[in-house]
């Protein structure tokens, strides 16, 4: 293999690394993608919700009202903003997706034979590329079309609880799962062999019906390679909660995926400039298959936190993860080989300047063992609650109270404190009706923060914005936390069950019931959702989702507190 060759496979194997990665922007962008329903429960809100006399000084009725829909018209521009940047980053990640399917043995070897077909059977040039790009528009339509039906088979509301669903995460464990095994080379998933002669036939039709179906039996074909990317994909967007989020996404893959048939049937003398096929394609096969198996992690992450289990804490979490990576850098160092490898006779200094990357981020993930934040991966871990040994907490209140029980106060055990962990040793209620009893007690205003166990925004909430020692002091001295999360399984008592009148829906779980809490009373389904509240139990400001900015998040929790003391 040349020089050449080994270059152009690692940077494809650092497109590899970009996907997993990549997840993030559409997984982070969970609550952004709630935006459009946060900016209509947000006006609903305002008009229903009292906040004119508390979010303004008593002084005066026009200032009340220009700073009331000053706070609307802010939050509706910072939701609005969120929400493109959530479709944006879905696009970005499908993207990605599609450059690294390029590389993927099932696909590159047929990209100079399918654009040799477009140069040698055209009279013209122009012919040539305009027929090229009616294919490349071709593979656009049929995997924005494979995108739209998942929306209309799972339906919007389906979307965006689907995140929250231990049974959906589940199954994209195991989903995932078989992904990586297909990848790490067990076996290949293939369509039906009946599908992709039908459809190669239909392209031997000739005109722009034959280029069409020649696009759909590239799709079958490469399947076995493609379908584990774009299965990914289509979990990352669906789960993202997303109305658009699968189509945009799969525009997203086939735009990459479609660009190097129109390039090369443009500038043919293009392809004498691709590297062979060879071993480096099944190479950027496997680290793939690393990285999903690193993702399906996560997804079993959710259902445990949701039914209970306490079989998947961080610990366990980040010593998998450290396993994962530190193999995936002893394969590309040739350390560690599997039956279809090509032979690793020396390592280019790309390769090992790629498994230099790799190693380290191992190494980084080893301090979170003892309870290192790792910030830059906090969104996927489980709540810093559930480490068993936690040298970082503590270190939050000065060293005290980092062996006690979070939930466990001067006022005594809080509800359903069994069961759930209260984030870094803050006084933490789990029960609505407990922690409004206890804030009119003590004087203080409300903080609700509706949370769930698969919201990935919640934990990077908790462990990048939260530990800020100006956010924590407020959040620990000035508040009542109550955090309600709306996807825990945990079967009401039957006396506590009943029929929702705002959905009609029966409520048999905790998460059921913070769900219609947060529905009826704030007309909002997203999570994280923070309301600040006083003692009549109506918002002080605007309610707001998720924001990395410590000083921004302060202000609110500021504005809060101001409101509080005017009233």
């Amino acid at each position: 293999m040349t020089l050449n060759n080994y270059l152009t496979s690692m940077k494809m194997l650092v497109i590899g690394l970009f996907i997993f990665f990549g997840t993030a922007t559409s997984v982070f962008a969970q609550d952004a993608d709630t935006a459009i329903s946060d900016l209509e429960f947000t006006e609903i809100g305002a008009e229903t919700a009292p906040v004119d006399t508390v979010a303004a000084a008593p002084t005066s009725t026009e200032v009340k009202a220009t700073k009331d829909s000053t706070a609307t018209a802010v939050t509706a521009v910072t939701q609005e903003k969120a929400e493109d940047q959530s479709l944006i980053g879905i696009f970005i990640t499908g993207f990605i997706g599609g450059l690294a399917a390029l590389l993927m043995p099932c696909i590159f070897p047929m990209l100079p034979l399918t654009v040799s077909f477009f140069t040698k059977g055209s009279q013209s040039k122009g012919t040539a590329v305009s027929r090229a790009m009616f294919y490349g528009l071709s593979i656009i339509v049929i995997y924005v079309v494979l995108g739209l039906l998942v929306t209309v088979i799972f339906g919007a509301d389906a979307l965006n609880s689907l995140s929250t669903n231990g049974v959906f995460n589940f199954l994209f464990f195991v989903l995932l799962m078989i992904f990586a095994i297909s990848f790490l080379g067990a076996f290949e998933i293939t369509l039906p062999s009946s599908w992709v002669n039908k459809m190669d036939a239909n392209s031997d039709k000739g005109g722009l019906a034959g280029l069409f179906f020649m696009a759909g039996t590239l799709a079958l074909v490469s399947f076995s390679c493609t379908g584990p990317i774009i299965g990914t994909l289509l979990v990352q967007a669906a789960t993202s909660g997303a109305l658009l989020g699968p189509a945009i996404g799969m525009f997203g893959f086939s735009f990459a995926l479609a660009i190097p048939f129109a390039l090369f049937a443009m500038f043919p003398s293009w392809l004498s400039a691709l590297p062979k096929s060879g071993g480096w394609l099944n190479s950027v096969k496997v680290v793939l298959g690393f990285l999903e198996l690193a993702l399906a992690m996560k997804f079993l992450s959710n259902v445990d936190l949701a039914y209970h289990w306490n079989w998947f804490d961080r610990e366990i979490f980040l010593v998998l993860w450290i396993v994962i990576f530190g193999l995936m850098g002893l394969y590309l160092l040739g350390k560690l080989k599997f039956s279809h490898d090509s032979p690793v006779n020396f390592i280019s200094i790309p390769r090992l300047m790629i498994s230099i990357v790799v190693l380290s981020f191992t190494v980084y993930m080893i301090p979170g063992l003892w309870g290192a934040p790792l910030k830059s991966i906090s969104a996927f871990l489980p709540p810093q609650g559930t480490q068993d040994f936690d040298l970082y907490t503590p270190t939050l209140t000065g060293g005290n109270g980092g062996t006690a029980a979070a939930s466990n106060h001067s006022e005594g055990k809080h509800k359903y404190a069994d069961i759930f962990h209260a984030p870094l040793n803050l006084n933490v209620f789990f029960d609505y009706d407990e922690g409004m009893a206890y804030a009119k007690k003590v004087g203080k205003p409300v903080m609700i923060d509706f949370t769930g166990h698969a919201c990935v925004n919640c934990r990077k909430m908790e462990a990048n914005v939260w530990p800020d020692k100006a956010v924590y002091s407020k959040l620990s001295n000035d508040y009542v936390i109550i955090q309600l999360y709306v996807d825990d399984k945990t079967e009401l008592e039957e006396s506590e069950k009943y029929k929702s009148t705002f959905s009609g829906k029966d409520v048999k779980t905790i998460g059921n019931k913070w769900s219609d809490v947060q529905a009826s009373k704030f007309n909002s389904n997203s999570q994280p959702y923070y309301v600040l509240l006083g003692h009549d139990e109506k918002p002080l400001v605007s309610p707001t989702g998720a924001n990395y900015n410590p000083e921004e998040y302060l202000q609110f929790l500021e504005s809060g507190l101001t409101a509080f003391k005017n009233k």
